[in-house]
């Protein structure tokens, strides 16, 4: 099995959106026993909450359902049962870094460097912005979950199961 957990700030905006993201290009390949994805935030202060209404919002009009998602905060056991642990931006990875085992720290990486259409490092944060920033969070998760699910195949031969 393996284990994806996506990381943001908060837990409501962005890495929800992306565990959305990835958890339906899973699902469509018929994936689900092979891939286990999760979200979680850097930061405490949305704990406990449902994902940004925007995000639901937006997500639900591509067709990824956010609307289960309960935000939390990143656990030392993360680090540890997690294998890829993908971060939104720079300040993501700091943190991440700072609190990690030295054994784990390599598997704080920036989601973004799945990309194949957008040459950015970093899923912006659409939380003080307007639509456009969440359509584009969900244009960048899309395409970089789908680099990395084709990253999964590749490292671990994973193939279709359904079309």
């Amino acid at each position: 099995m393996i284990k994806v957990l996506f990381v943001c700030t908060g837990n409501i905006c962005r890495s929800p959106t992306a565990e959305a993201i990835l958890k339906s290009l899973i699902n469509r390949e018929g994936l689900s026993n092979e891939i286990v994805v999760e979200s979680a935030g850097t930061a405490n202060y949305h704990v406990g909450e449902s994902a940004d209404r925007r995000a639901i919002y937006y997500g639900g009009k591509r067709g990824y359902d956010l609307s289960a998602h309960c935000a939390r905060q990143v656990t030392m056991a993360d680090f540890s049962l997690n294998d890829y642990i993908l971060a939104m931006d720079w300040d993501n990875i700091r943190a991440l870094k700072a609190i990690a085992p030295e054994d784990y720290r390599k598997k704080a990486q920036l989601l973004m460097r799945y990309s194949n259409k957008f040459d950015v490092a970093e899923v912006p944060d659409p939380y003080y912005g307007l639509a456009d920033g969440f359509l584009r969070v969900i244009d960048y998760c899309e395409d970089a979950c789908s680099g990395f699910l084709q990253h999964l195949r590749d490292s671990y031969g994973l193939r279709a199961k359904t079309l």
